[in-house]
């Protein structure tokens, strides 16, 4: 019994000596392995390894690309426009030890290029027109503000793989300018399309109105000689009926008369018995053979 009671404490003893004296570095992570804050070994590869329990102590860091976003950051260009860079950057720890005794975390890391990266930015797009930014050139500052950016944070054990602009904007003030710039310039052009269009409907009106009084006038010629032709067949075919049966045209003539005179049928006329206008009212004689 006192030797199951010694032994079982020995027991729990090197298994917690085990279980401290093993870790495993994954696919994704780095090792710095410290004894006493003073780092001894750095391992790169993957697998099981061992420390010495309770002296030592392990730091894991990750050796896969890493994305960092910057605060958006106000930039001057050379021509004093101003613009907000918001910019991202994707970096990659490439020596641990440097990394750990230069910044000692990712967080502190991360601060630290956030401030370089957006000094950068001021330093080479400050030197540029807002045109420029604005433009295909863009890429070649950005390849100046990367290069730029890997050279300090080589000083951390950090490799920038890309530095790249998410997004860039005027200020609200110089936006709400802008806009207000546009909306008038497209109201003077809105007013300008209009006139030109009353102008254009004005001539065309005039145009049809002076085509509809030449076609008409064109019409009533046209109409005053038809019916000028056709009086003249008509006042022929009359005539040669009065040369044919002068008699019969008279009376011919006296009919279409009466017929207008009595058309209404309330006409009064006050005329002497033997007028001419009476004159077939009487005893036709038939004409002699």
């Amino acid at each position: 019994m006192k030797a199951g009671k010694i032994l079982i404490p020995i027991l729990i003893l090197i298994a917690a000596t085990i279980f401290f004296s093993v870790f495993v570095v994954k696919e994704v992570n780095q090792a710095i392995v410290l004894q006493f804050g003073d780092p001894k070994r750095i391992l790169l590869k993957p697998g099981l390894n061992f420390k010495i329990p309770f002296i030592q102590n392990v730091v894991f860091l990750d050796k896969r690309i890493l994305n960092l976003d910057t605060p958006p950051e106000e930039v001057i260009a050379s021509d004093q426009k101003r613009l907000i860079v918001d910019a991202f950057a994707r970096f990659q720890i490439v020596d641990p030890l440097k990394f750990y005794i230069s910044v000692g975390n990712e967080r502190v890391a991360r601060s630290r290029l956030s401030t370089i990266i957006n000094s950068r930015i001021r330093n080479v797009l400050g030197q540029q027109e807002l045109q420029t930014l604005l433009s295909q050139d863009r890429t070649k500052q950005m390849a100046l503000i990367q290069e730029g950016v890997n050279n300090e944070a080589e000083n951390f054990g950090i490799k920038i793989v890309d530095v790249r602009i998410k997004r860039a904007d005027l200020p609200q003030a110089n936006s709400d300018a802008i806009f207000r710039r546009m909306q008038t310039e497209r109201e003077r052009e809105a007013k300008e399309f209009r006139a030109k269009g009353a102008e254009m409907a004005v001539t065309i009106t005039s145009t049809a109105d002076k085509e509809v009084t030449v076609i008409l006038a064109d019409a009533q010629k046209q109409s005053e000689i038809m019916k000028g032709e056709g009086d003249g067949k008509r006042n022929k075919i009359f005539a040669d009926a009065f040369g044919q049966d002068p008699e019969f045209f008279a009376f011919y003539r006296s009919m279409q008369a009466y017929g207008k005179a009595f058309n209404a049928g309330e006409t009064s006329m006050i005329l002497s018995p033997d007028s001419e206008f009476f004159k077939f009212f009487g005893n036709i004689k038939p004409k002699s053979e």
